[in-house]
Protein backbone atom coordinates (compact mmCIF):
# COMPACT_ATOMS: atom_id res chain seq x y z
CA UNK A 1 0.00 0.00 0.00
CA UNK A 2 1.54 3.58 -0.83
CA UNK A 3 0.65 6.49 1.20
CA UNK A 4 -1.18 8.24 -1.52
CA UNK A 5 -3.40 5.84 -1.94
CA UNK A 6 -4.35 6.10 1.32
CA UNK A 7 -4.45 10.43 0.91
CA UNK A 8 -6.89 9.95 -2.28
CA UNK A 9 -8.98 6.98 -0.44
CA UNK A 10 -9.60 9.57 2.57
CA UNK A 11 -9.98 12.27 0.31
CA UNK A 12 -12.20 11.09 -1.89
CA UNK A 13 -14.48 9.16 0.89
CA UNK A 14 -13.88 11.78 3.74
CA UNK A 15 -14.06 15.00 0.74
CA UNK A 16 -10.90 16.61 2.52
CA UNK A 17 -9.49 19.87 2.09
CA UNK A 18 -5.89 18.67 2.59
CA UNK A 19 -5.01 15.36 3.64
CA UNK A 20 -1.09 14.18 4.68
CA UNK A 21 -0.12 11.02 5.50
CA UNK A 22 3.77 9.26 6.82
CA UNK A 23 5.10 6.42 7.10
CA UNK A 24 7.55 4.46 9.37
CA UNK A 25 6.92 0.66 8.12
CA UNK A 26 3.74 -0.31 9.94
CA UNK A 27 3.08 3.28 11.85
CA UNK A 28 1.30 5.97 10.54
CA UNK A 29 0.78 9.50 11.03
CA UNK A 30 -1.89 11.09 9.36
CA UNK A 31 -3.11 14.85 9.06
CA UNK A 32 -6.61 15.71 7.60
CA UNK A 33 -8.13 18.81 6.94
CA UNK A 34 -12.00 18.93 6.09
CA UNK A 35 -15.44 20.15 6.84
CA UNK A 36 -16.73 17.22 7.80
CA UNK A 37 -14.37 17.38 11.07
CA UNK A 38 -16.93 20.70 11.86
CA UNK A 39 -18.55 20.03 15.26
CA UNK A 40 -17.12 16.35 16.34
CA UNK A 41 -15.52 15.29 18.93
CA UNK A 42 -11.98 14.49 19.04
CA UNK A 43 -12.63 10.93 19.15
CA UNK A 44 -15.49 11.20 16.45
CA UNK A 45 -13.13 12.83 14.49
CA UNK A 46 -10.48 10.69 14.94
CA UNK A 47 -13.03 7.48 14.25
CA UNK A 48 -14.06 9.32 10.85
CA UNK A 49 -10.58 8.99 9.78
CA UNK A 50 -10.24 5.63 10.96
CA UNK A 51 -13.30 3.89 9.21
CA UNK A 52 -12.06 3.88 5.53
CA UNK A 53 -9.00 2.24 6.25
CA UNK A 54 -10.11 -0.49 8.45
CA UNK A 55 -9.51 -2.77 5.68
CA UNK A 56 -5.84 -2.08 5.86
CA UNK A 57 -5.60 -2.01 9.27
CA UNK A 58 -7.73 -5.31 10.07
CA UNK A 59 -5.31 -6.96 7.20
CA UNK A 60 -2.47 -5.57 9.30
CA UNK A 61 -0.92 -2.91 6.66
CA UNK A 62 -1.69 -0.49 9.29
CA UNK A 63 -0.29 -1.51 12.82
CA UNK A 64 -0.40 2.47 14.46
CA UNK A 65 -2.19 5.24 13.18
CA UNK A 66 -2.03 8.99 14.86
CA UNK A 67 -4.37 10.96 13.47
CA UNK A 68 -4.69 14.92 13.78
CA UNK A 69 -7.95 16.03 12.05
CA UNK A 70 -8.79 19.51 11.68
CA UNK A 71 -11.54 21.86 10.55
CA UNK A 72 -10.32 24.22 7.58
CA UNK A 73 -10.28 27.52 10.44
CA UNK A 74 -8.44 24.97 12.98
CA UNK A 75 -5.91 24.46 10.19
CA UNK A 76 -5.55 27.89 9.16
CA UNK A 77 -5.05 29.31 12.96
CA UNK A 78 -2.67 25.85 13.54
CA UNK A 79 -0.26 27.04 10.53
CA UNK A 80 -0.04 30.36 11.55
CA UNK A 81 0.81 29.64 15.38
CA UNK A 82 3.74 26.96 14.01
CA UNK A 83 4.84 29.92 12.10
CA UNK A 84 4.86 32.19 14.57
CA UNK A 85 7.16 29.64 16.76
Amino acid sequence: MELREIEEKLTAELNLDEVMVKSDGSHFQITAVGGCFEDLSRVKQQQLVLKPLSGYIADGSMHAVSVKAYTPKAWARDKKLQLLS
